[in-house]
């Protein structure tokens, strides 16, 4: 019988806490479920690999004995002993008893192997055989299923289509307004398949906003940089204020500063659920020289300033 590293099949530490073990396995499971891979066999040993692992990382008990069964098991073989002459028989499971099974997905390992045992041997040797392998065959939900999409800023406030390939259909997801990072968009009856009957299970998009250009995104808020000449600064004026929807003019007061910033309400991210409602954009000036300014121009700015110097009235 070979032993079995739970923590390198799941790519965690000895030392892993429970919430890191339980979110390693899910991210795993994500990616190797057989609903997400139909006909990949090498998936679907991968998937039941993993489940094996959680299985004992996941339970208290079974996780203790593991872990003294593991430290003995690593001192006998850097003592240079061969792992099959283990005393294997010291760790084994009592007749009768069963293996403390639970399952982090929506569906039952048996709805999704029929009667094949999903268990190892080591596994079923060490901890006992599992309950509920035979359960009357009745309609049963399909897998839930999860996909991340990645949005454009202007994609996220307006909503949005796309055209994804899950299993082995392609499907068009419409995404509604005002989605944000981390948003999870459902799609009822685009997941797996169900079985014997069942109801399809439903699609989760996971939404990822990049990154923009001009504009950064703070809850509902949007935050851009608006370029202001001098004269305007100085004098007073308009300059054009791009937004997610068309540019806008903004009214700039004399004599405002450098990093000033201006609200313009309503222009932000909608709401997920009221997308008339929406957040605020807030324009920050940042202050830059004229192009191609004349001499004239430059006579009469050097003139000012001499005067402002030498306290001489303007």
């Amino acid at each position: 019988m070979d032993f079995k590293d739970y923590y390198d099949i799941l790519g965690v530490s000895p030392n892993a806490d429970e919430k890191t073990i339980k979110q390693t396995y899910r991210k795993l499971a994500r990616q190797y479920h057989p609903d997400v891979n139909p006909g990949d066999k090498e998936a679907e040993e991968k998937f039941k690999t993993i489940n094996e692992a959680y299985q004992v990382l996941s339970n208290a008990e079974q996780r203790r004995k593991y872990d003294e069964m593991r430290v003995q098991y690593q001192q006998w073989q850097q003592s240079g002993a061969q792992g099959r002459d283990f005393d294997w028989q010291n760790w084994s499971a009592q007749p009768g008893q069963n293996a403390n099974v639970r399952y982090a997905t929506a569906e039952d390992l048996e709805d999704l192997f029929g009667d094949e045992n999903p268990f190892s041997d080591f596994f079923t040797s060490i901890f006992g055989q599992t309950r509920g392998q035979a359960r009357p065959a009745g309609p049963r939900k399909g897998q839930d299923v999860e996909a991340e999409v990645d949005l454009t800023l202007e994609e996220a406030a307006q909503g949005t289509a796309r055209i994804l390939q899950v299993g082995d259909s392609r499907i068009e997801a419409k995404i509604p307004p005002g989605v944000q990072t981390g948003s999870r968009v459902r799609l009822a009856g685009q997941g797996g398949p169900g079985r014997n009957g069942g109801a399809a299970g439903d699609l989760y998009l996971r939404v990822r906003i990049l990154p923009h250009p001009n504009f950064e995104l703070e809850g509902r808020d949007l935050h851009t940089q608006v370029s202001v000449d001098f004269f305007t600064a100085a004098a007073g004026g308009e300059v054009r204020v791009a937004t997610l929807d068309r540019p806008l003019m903004l009214k700039i007061p004399p004599q405002t500063k450098s990093d000033q910033t201006f609200r313009l309400r309503g222009k932000g991210m909608p709401e997920p659920k009221n997308p008339d409602k929406r957040g605020d954009l807030f324009a920050r000036v940042k202050l830059v020289l004229p192009e191609n300014m004349t001499e004239e121009e430059l006579n009469t700015i050097r003139d000012l300033a001499a005067k402002r110097k030498s306290g001489q009235p303007t």
